[in-house]
């Protein structure tokens, strides 16, 4: 029997498994919504903007192990989800795109709602297709989410147009496509696993550095039986924080720009960095010359070849999954341990000594108060009302910074923010997507006052679905991280970064048929978070918190400056 396009669309999708669609319906893809109300596997969300429909599939799958799926319309349709796009991109996480397009024989012709959807979006893709026949449609979202999930993992769009959701033809799923020009690595050279080895065993002043690969491969029980195994210090970036257990001694902070004394120092100061899962970014290691000048061996695991030796140069690469090659180190490992070849356990200790040292520094430590409210004193507060096991959604930020400083994550896939882009706006419809994909879980969305802006429309898609988010707003009426670097590289002139105009969030809140609570009192912090998961546990809570407007985020390394050269308070200004 044949079916049509739209229908096939929605069959494929009930084929890979997919329970929820994050979009916004438009004429290019109405045939698609029809086929979609004509069924009930695969549940649709209707957000506010398309840009919120990307960002709460891309956090659907951050925090599970799933692709994330949004439908969009043509032209603005596609257009207002390129932000979106290029934050999956960015993080390299799993989505099909599924975007309406016009009429094929209207194609090129400025049609209304018309935009080259596969140019536009080509740069921050993983892949894109346009499918021209219905008979392509099956393979070709088949395809696309293998692509999307294999290798390292970024989005996939597929662009249909109208008249292909119309057409008919029979339908066959394959379970199987071959694609000659994609065929990833996901097996480490043996021989380069050994040499690993060797160096790892060798090291007198080891570091372990992991970033947000550890997270996508699911090899966060391999990272914590190998950092256990062998006693070296560890660091997950930004985007790998959980990776590694923050409640165990040795997890010495994030590294990078807003990272701790004690791991910044430790990256620089090692004779033998093994980075897993991690790319050398400018936010991590800063100048690369000033890196460059400790002379390090660095060993580099990582599924992408062009992430390796791209910043950084490495001695021993090796292009794998990260948990199957942490799985062979760990097998190497104790076979050695088993013929009495461990690493030097005096030279350990004394690179542990040196690091207790650093951690003297106290560099996260802040100026309690009783008359204002200390941002920190906020996560720190909401870490211990949530016992550390919620999911923490964030937009971009001073705020941001501070969550992953003061929050301390023992679980991969409970931190969901925007790293490599840095999209403000992202924490609300974030928070959307990982209730929608773990209900009945605790989840805060730590914002500021201009990031939520940005998407706020999306309290109307809480409402509608009975999202009981958690948004802790740091409200310290200014664009806060813009501020900073004003103060400090700019004599402080404050140009366009205070928030002049703002809202009453809780009447706001309450507009949009949910709580809101307003804290201006540093003990009233705690009753207002014990109630927001409490008492309103099944409600959306907006929490307003005026916070110190003049609090700035340390340590602090400025762009263009070496990992060790770390402002650690107003004191180093």
């Amino acid at each position: 029997m044949e079916i049509t396009g739209a229908e096939i669309v929605v069959r494929c999708l009930q084929e890979e498994g997919v329970e929820h669609v994050f979009g916004y319906p438009g004429g290019a893809v109405l045939y698609i919504y029809d086929a979609i109300f004509n069924q009930d596997k695969v549940q649709h969300i209707l957000v506010r903007h398309e840009q919120a429909a990307v960002h709460a599939a891309d956090a659907y799958s951050r925090s599970t192990q799933k692709v994330g799926v949004c439908l969009v319309t043509s032209g603005p349709g596609v257009t207002n989800a390129v932000t979106g796009i290029a934050t999956a991109y960015m993080d390299s996480v799993p989505l099909v795109v599924i975007t309406g397009q016009v009429p094929t024989h209207a194609i090129g012709e400025d049609a209304f709602q018309e935009c080259d959807t596969v140019g536009i979006t080509r740069p921050c893709v993983k892949h894109n297709f346009l499918v021209k026949d219905v008979k392509d449609l099956a393979t070709t979202i088949r395809k696309a989410f293998i692509i999307a999930n294999t290798g390292r993992p970024g989005p996939v769009l597929v662009d249909i147009p109208k008249d292909v959701t119309r057409n008919k033809c029979r339908f066959d799923y394959p379970k199987t496509v071959s694609m000659r020009s994609y065929n990833p690595v996901t097996r480490g050279h043996q021989g380069q696993i050994k040499k690993a080895l060797n160096l790892i065993l060798g090291a007198e002043r080891p570091m372990i550095y992991t970033g947000g690969g550890i997270i996508l491969a699911n090899a966060a029980p391999e990272l914590n039986r190998f950092v256990d195994m062998l006693g070296f210090p560890v660091t997950n970036t930004l985007m790998g924080l959980g990776g590694y257990r923050a409640s165990d001694r040795k997890f010495v902070g994030m590294p990078g720009m807003h990272g701790t004394f004690e791991a910044n120092m430790a990256m620089q100061h090692c004779d033998v960095l093994i980075a897993i899962g991690a790319r050398f970014d400018d936010r991590v290691i800063g100048n690369p010359k000033h890196f460059a000048q400790n002379p390090h061996r660095i060993v580099h695991v990582d599924i992408d070849p062009s992430s390796i030796s791209k910043r950084v140069k490495v001695d021993v690469p090796i292009v794998g999954d990260v948990r199957e090659t942490l799985t062979d180190l760990i097998g190497l490992l104790e076979q050695s341990f088993a013929e009495g070849r461990k690493p030097d356990a005096r030279a350990l200790q004394a690179w542990w000594q040196q690091i207790d040292e650093w951690r003297k520094r106290e560099c996260l430590k802040y100026r309690p108060s009783n008359e204002v409210i200390k941002p920190q004193a906020v996560v720190e507060k909401l870490w211990e009302v949530t016992g550390g096991d919620a999911f923490v959604t964030s937009d971009v930020g001073q705020h941001q910074m501070w969550a992953a400083q003061y929050y301390r994550f023992d679980k991969p896939r409970r931190w969901i923010n925007s790293g490599g882009l840095g999209t403000m706006g992202v924490g609300l419809p974030y928070a959307m997507g990982v209730l929608l994909a773990n209900p009945g879980a605790q989840v805060a969305c730590i914002t500021g006052e201009g990031s939520i802006q940005m998407c706020i429309q999306e309290l109307s898609t809480c409402k509608q679905y009975n999202l009981p988010v958690k948004i802790v707003n740091l409200n310290n009426r200014y664009l806060g991280m813009v501020r900073q670097w004003q103060q400090i590289e700019y004599g402080s002139r404050y140009s366009q970064s205070y928030m002049d105009a703002l809202p009453d969030f809780v009447a706001l809140a309450e507009a949009y048929g949910h709580v809101g609570i307003r804290v201006e009192k540093p003990a009233d912090v705690e009753p207002a978070l014990r109630d927001a998961f409490g008492k309103y546990k099944d409600r959306l809570v907006f929490l307003d918190i005026i916070t110190d407007a003049t609090e700035n985020v340390w340590p602090m390394v400025q762009g263009g400056k070496g990992l060790t050269e770390m402002l650690l308070g107003s004191e180093d200004l």
